[in-house]
């Protein structure tokens, strides 16, 4: 075996292990621990420079229409279940659970606690030509670093989208903007539904994968 190939060995193993722990680390940086403001679950916490006057409570974004009306794929049965079973219920993302099942994430995410997922669409992938596409879902190591960089280790809300920063499960930041019913994230993917509950994370529907620095 060369160099390069046990170098990716190692870091597939080290990524591997290192999932659980990394998603208790994120929580806790950059402000997580801050509670919001007495009376206002929407308060941005340190990370974000949002003014806090979204008080959107439930999904929003055209995208939104496309979810069943009832079963375990509408906001009701999502809001039931964790959240890689719940998108594995969601044809709108039956891509990202493929690629979250080659990965092995669905334990990670699944026992994960007040989490944030930006869960790209089936239009998402689609974007990415095919050979390229199927390239990334053969190689466990790329695969694992795309799919955690599209987590965060807390729950934000539509106003913490306004105007944030955040590390992510694979260590590098994405950035929000936007306000209203109009986000985008790192100044490329709009969110097409978004603030969509699960049992233990939020879910928002973007229409681009988000690639980190490799």
């Amino acid at each position: 075996m060369n160099t390069t190939a046990v170098r990716r060995a190692a870091l597939a193993l080290t990524a591997a292990v290192a999932l659980p722990l990394s998603l208790a680390a994120c929580a806790g940086e950059d402000g997580g621990t801050s509670q919001p403001a007495s009376g206002s679950s929407s308060a941005p916490e340190k990370s974000g420079t949002g003014g806090g006057t979204n008080a959107m409570s439930g999904p929003f974004g055209p995208a939104c229409s496309s979810v069943p009306k009832d079963g375990k794929g509408s906001f009701d049965g999502m809001a039931a279940d964790p959240v890689a079973t719940a998108a594995s219920h969601n044809p709108a993302l039956s891509t990202l659970v493929t690629a979250v099942r080659k990965a092995g994430l669905v334990d990670t995410l699944n026992n994960a606690e007040n989490i944030t997922v930006f869960a790209p669409t089936n239009d998402a992938f689609d974007k990415i030509p095919k050979a390229q596409l199927d390239k990334v879902l053969d190689d466990k190591e790329m695969l694992t670093q795309i799919l955690t960089y599209h987590v965060v280790g807390r729950q934000l809300t539509p106003a913490q989208l306004e105007n944030g920063s955040y590390p992510t499960l694979q260590k590098s930041r994405l950035t929000t903007s936007g306000s209203g019913t109009d986000y985008t994230v790192n100044d490329s993917s709009k969110v097409v539904c978004g603030n969509v509950p699960t049992a233990n994370a939020t879910v928002h529907l973007v229409d681009s994968v988000l690639m980190p620095e490799l």
